[in-house]
């Protein structure tokens, strides 16, 4: 380990006296979903599932691109789960009656059933490895919540907040942190007249970012140098989500991140450096090989690291989340100003993603992060 990770570490009670991992209770990994994001979440489900010694007590639940979910077996097969699991892990989860046809109400009471029928314990943990709107924006944290069982990650305000990026800038600007100019556009004032509804937008000027509201890994997102490339994107982004939010696009500025874990006393890892080659950090950059370099430690001095530490935290706290959580900024070296972009909440699990990456390289390896995170779970029960 470098001495910068090993300094790192040596100040941050949290890492160095984390919750002892439990073993006792079994693990429901809740994984897919209804989201564009359905597939991210399966990969990182199965680097869940890779990281577990064998015995664990697993059950691993798949949520359908329809809303239903599927029966123990099935959700085995597809996350291509080569073990069997020697620990009994009790009742199978049934495939749901019929698919979910409106997921703001039976979505829920399809996961509500699938687990109601496992007689879970206080011991058991649920990971909702979830992304994307109904499973990352607080929808499943809810059902989790009256259900009274132990979770990974945020609950349902922190979850709700960092999935919708309006709402999460205006919660950041409330807390006084910094960030890009941005303006948001609903779909009603959009519809009534596209001019008026982008009058405060063109005050940010070119080029810029055009993003749904609530949607992660970077889907849906344009980058614009002009009116008519601008309203095509705000159209576009209008098909994925019925807000948008627009944002001034910087030119020249390195983007970091820093991982956080831990409930009321989160530790920090090392910071992060993410380079690629397209216009932005998109989808393609995100999950291809080789679409993007990923450095630990940025190469960045210990004064900055410092202070994008610093901000995570304040960004962590800010909207009240739990477990884990990765804060993305912006450092424009030129001015020596750093900028918090976005939280979130339950970002990308796999073993070659950021997150563990940057614990990693803090000396906190990825089946030892799984177990804190249950820990955590447990321990905010």
């Amino acid at each position: 380990m470098c001495m910068m990770c090993n300094m790192l570490i040596m100040s941050n009670h949290a890492v160095r006296n984390p919750p002892a991992p439990g073993s006792a209770g079994r693990l429901v990994l809740l994984c897919g979903g209804v989201s564009e994001e359905h597939e991210v979440s399966l990969a990182s489900a199965r680097s869940v599932l890779n990281s577990l010694p064998l015995g664990s007590a697993v059950l691993p639940l798949v949520i359908a691109r329809d809303g239903s979910v599927l029966e123990e077996r099935s959700s085995r097969e597809l996350l291509g789960l080569a073990r069997q699991q020697a620990a009994s892990t009790g009742p199978t989860a049934p495939a749901s009656a019929s698919p979910a046809s409106s997921l703001d109400g039976k979505l829920a009471l399809t996961i509500a059933d699938a687990l109601s029928t496992l007689d879970l314990s206080p011991d058991d943990v649920v990971f909702p490895l979830l992304h994307g709107p109904y499973g990352e924006d607080g929808s499943v944290q809810g059902v989790l919540r009256v259900m009274r069982l132990a979770y990974v990650g945020s609950g349902v305000l922190a979850s709700a907040v960092g999935m919708d990026k309006l709402t999460m800038k205006s919660v950041f600007a409330a807390y006084g942190l910094p960030q890009v100019s941005y303006r948001g556009i609903t779909e009603g004032d959009y519809r009534r007249d596209p001019s008026e509804a982008l009058a405060s937008v063109r005050e940010l000027g070119w080029p810029l970012f055009v993003k749904p509201a609530n949607l992660g890994s970077s889907l849906g997102i344009e980058r614009v140098a002009d009116e008519a490339a601008l309203l095509g994107a705000v159209e576009r982004a209008l098909t994925l989500d019925r807000r948008v939010i627009v944002e001034s696009a910087l030119v020249g500025v390195r983007e970091l991140e820093v991982a956080v874990l831990g409930n009321d006393e989160p530790a920090l890892s090392p910071v992060g450096e993410v380079r690629y080659g397209s216009t932005f950090y998109d989808y393609h950059s995100k999950y291809s090989e080789g679409g993007a370099e990923l450095l630990i430690p940025a190469p960045v001095s210990p004064e900055v690291e410092g202070r994008a530490r610093a901000l995570a935290r304040r960004a962590f706290e800010a909207i009240d989340a739990a477990g884990l959580a990765r804060v993305d900024l912006f450092y424009d070296e030129a001015k020596g100003e750093l900028l918090v972009n976005e939280i979130n909440t339950m970002p990308g699990f796999t073993a070659t993603s950021m997150y563990p990456r940057l614990w990693e390289a803090a000396g906190v390896s990825y089946p030892d992060l799984v177990e804190r995170l249950l820990a955590l779970a447990r321990q905010r029960r």
